[in-house]
């Protein structure tokens, strides 16, 4: 009996060191689990601490991204509605074009043209066919006079235009050079113009006549 006895307080007594050690190893893992979780727990809130402020940097960068983008679209929209107002480049190049032409025509108006001297062969052939066929009787006023005030009038008109094509290019904010070269073809107009009027009106020479011979003036 008491051998009995002994055994079963041995048993016992093992069983319960055993029972210790599971309960104390169950506890040591439930801690050291315990442990990952809140290290896992406050490694997540440490990402998420983190990806919270980027994200939503992220996500106001994506915003200024597709504002600027649609800026972008705006700008391109702008400029493609303000092709017609590169109106600052054409107007330019154009009032550039017409203060040489006006340049041209004051310069034409005051050497002569081709048209001027073609009208003014014309007048002559006319004035000579008149004569044979008896229906003018002044020869000179008909074959000289008639041409040369022909040749005035074209180059008046060549000067007329080259100041009207000056006084338009003058008439708005240009470049330095195109307000010179307007002025410049409005000088070359207005002179232009001048001789064709002194031309005309026989003010630099007075028209030729006949002298009258010895007999006629007895």
């Amino acid at each position: 009996m008491g051998t009995t006895t002994e055994k079963t307080t041995d048993d016992e007594t093992t069983t319960a060191d055993t029972t210790g050690k599971v309960e104390e190893t169950g506890k040591a893992e439930e801690t050291g689990a315990a442990g990952t979780t809140e290290k896992t727990g406050t490694t997540g809130k440490a990402a998420e601490a983190r990806k919270g402020p980027v994200s939503e940097d992220g996500a106001d960068a994506t915003a200024d991204g597709l504002d600027s983008g649609d800026g972008d679209e705006d700008g391109t929209e702008d400029k493609d509605g303000a092709e017609p107002a590169p109106g600052p480049a054409a107007t330019g190049v154009a009032a550039g074009a017409g203060a040489v032409v006006a340049a041209g025509l004051g310069l034409a108006s005051l050497t002569g043209t081709w048209l001027g001297t073609l009208m003014a062969e014309r007048q002559t052939l006319l004035g000579q066919i008149k004569l044979q066929s008896g229906k003018a009787t002044d020869q000179i006023a008909t074959v000289y006079g008639a041409p040369w005030h022909t040749t005035a009038l074209v180059n008046g008109a060549f000067a007329v235009l080259a100041v009207l094509v000056a006084a338009v290019v003058l008439s708005g904010r240009r470049s330095t050079w195109v307000r010179a070269v307007a002025w410049g073809a409005l000088a070359l107009g207005v002179l232009g113009l001048l001789v064709s009027a002194g031309m005309y009106f026989d003010l630099f020479a007075s028209m030729p006549t006949i002298p009258k011979g010895p007999g006629a003036a007895g």
